[in-house]
């Protein structure tokens, strides 16, 4: 009788545990209608420091016009992402929403890269894309090939990419779940960090020869 006992409060002790990691596992739920960020706080939170509400405009929730210009694309990856994020939007803040503007130059790609604390949502704006994501282990690609219109998930934490694969320049808009999702671009993260990461880890890693990685290392 005691060991059943004992079984069920470590059942009731591991699922509010699990509970409690659920519910750290995603952006703070708000606990007013706004935090508009005070950007401008020497205060360090997680996040940042409310404005007084006196002092909110509806300037603090709205952005204007700067997901109607394209961005420059003249660079090695041929893409460039422009973010709206609560920097630009204050009244963003602890609403865990952020939003991305993509622009693809002909065969541009936005290499493969991930969002740590985020699901992705894509629509293609413009354009043609292949788009695919990877499993964790056993690892499995997943792949399709959008058009105006289409729509993708991203789910959080997983390896992703787009490439344009139409005749033209490309758009798509992104939406994340997160106010700061963050983003890890693979080869960036591995090849260029600073300091390095030991080059025969690398070679053992990918199994490359060691002058390999030194080059890689070099260009990023």
């Amino acid at each position: 009788m005691a060991s059943s006992l004992t079984f069920k409060i470590l059942l009731v002790g591991l699922l509010c545990t699990m509970t409690c990691f659920v519910a750290l596992a995603i952006d703070v739920n708000p606990l007013q209608d706004f935090c508009v960020a005070d950007l401008n706080s020497p205060v360090l939170v997680n996040g940042n420091v409310c404005k007084d509400p006196n002092n909110v405009t509806e300037e603090d929730f709205i952005l204007r016009g700067l997901l109607t210009t394209a961005a420059d694309t003249s660079n090695q990856v041929g893409s460039n992402v422009t973010v709206v994020n609560v920097t630009l939007i204050p009244g963003l803040n602890t609403l865990s929403n952020s939003l991305a503007r993509i622009d693809y130059a002909p065969t541009g790609i936005n290499p493969p890269h991930t969002h740590p604390r985020a699901t992705e949502i894509l629509t293609v704006i413009q354009g043609q894309l292949r788009v695919g994501f990877v499993t964790s282990n056993p690892n499995r690609l997943i792949t399709s090939v959008l058009n105006q219109g289409d729509v993708v998930v991203f789910p959080q934490g997983l390896i992703h990419f787009q490439q344009n694969i139409g005749e033209g320049n490309a758009v798509a808009l992104s939406a994340l779940n997160s106010q700061n999702p963050g983003v890890i671009t693979i080869a960036n993260a591995v090849f260029g960090p600073d300091p390095d990461i030991d080059a025969d880890i690398l070679a053992r890693a990918f199994q490359l020869n060691r002058r390999t990685v030194l080059q890689l290392q070099q260009r990023f």
